[in-house]
């Protein structure tokens, strides 16, 4: 029973903060619901207050402790306010999910600057804004948990979503990059791959037929995912069951990156 006790324990995340950034909806909404359920205290992200709400409201009917925060990844005087806010008001925040994305689907010859620059902005440069200021704090309490949210597009390109490709890719070795820096300071930095999975997001996409067919016949388990199957492995690479993992991309993708 003991043995038993001491590997719960592992997975426990009683009394942590987690800020989820782009959790407001689709995968970002399960992962922080998955941490919530694994007892944490979830700080909700994204940039609009009644989707923010939503989401807490829907939370809080189901038990979990939650909060929000309404900032935008790309800007950092908003960041820098947020995460003074939520140390102040809630706690030190000892987990981070650098979550919030966007896609532009296109052509890449026919992709606009603009285009380029704010999914790089948003997909990149903010992990990079939020973990920078984040860290900060669990530098000084040496410890602390960051996953910044990779794709199997970390490792596999396709036609139409080029420029998301590399921002994910980007992703990977931000990830490497940081744990290189930062694992002495007692904090893991890692990379959660998700394949894809049926979300709202998504559903232009599983809703096709002759993509729904690709998907499953490229993908050895042959189905989607489904959004909870992330629950796991968030909260692992979030807990003390990780403790000496660092630098690795965890992918989520029913084997996807695995196959030819």
């Amino acid at each position: 029973m003991k043995s038993i006790q001491t590997m719960q324990s592992l997975f426990d995340l009683n009394g942590q903060v987690a800020l989820v950034t782009g959790s407001g909806r689709g995968l970002g909404y399960f992962m922080a619901e998955a941490l919530a359920r694994a007892g944490a205290q979830v700080i909700l992200n994204g940039r609009t207050e009644t989707t923010l709400q939503q989401a807490r409201e829907e939370m809080a009917s189901k038990g979990l402790n939650v909060h929000t925060s309404v900032f935008d990844v790309t800007n950092e005087d908003e960041i820098r306010m947020a995460i003074t806010t939520i140390e102040q008001e809630i706690g030190p925040i000892r987990i981070l999910v650098n979550n919030a994305g966007i896609q532009v689907r296109k052509p890449l010859v026919e992709f606009e600057e603009a285009q380029w620059d704010a999914l790089m902005n948003t997909n990149l440069k903010g992990a990079f804004l939020v973990a920078r200021n984040v860290v900060k704090g669990m530098i000084s309490r040496q410890s602390g948990k960051i996953i910044n949210i990779c794709s199997v597009n970390s490792e596999l390109g396709r036609a139409s979503i080029s420029p998301y490709t590399a921002s994910k890719g980007g992703i990977k070795m931000l990830t490497k990059g940081m744990a290189a820096e930062w694992a002495r300071h007692n904090i893991q930095v890692n990379g959660l791959g998700p394949g894809y999975f049926k979300t709202d997001l998504t559903r232009a996409l599983w809703q096709d037929e002759a993509f729904d067919a690709w998907l499953c016949q490229r993908t050895p388990a042959n189905r989607w995912g489904n959004p909870d199957e992330l629950g796991g492995p968030i909260v692992f690479l979030a807990s003390g069951a990780s403790a000496y993992m660092n630098g690795h991309i965890l992918y989520v993708d029913g084997g996807m990156t695995a196959s030819v």
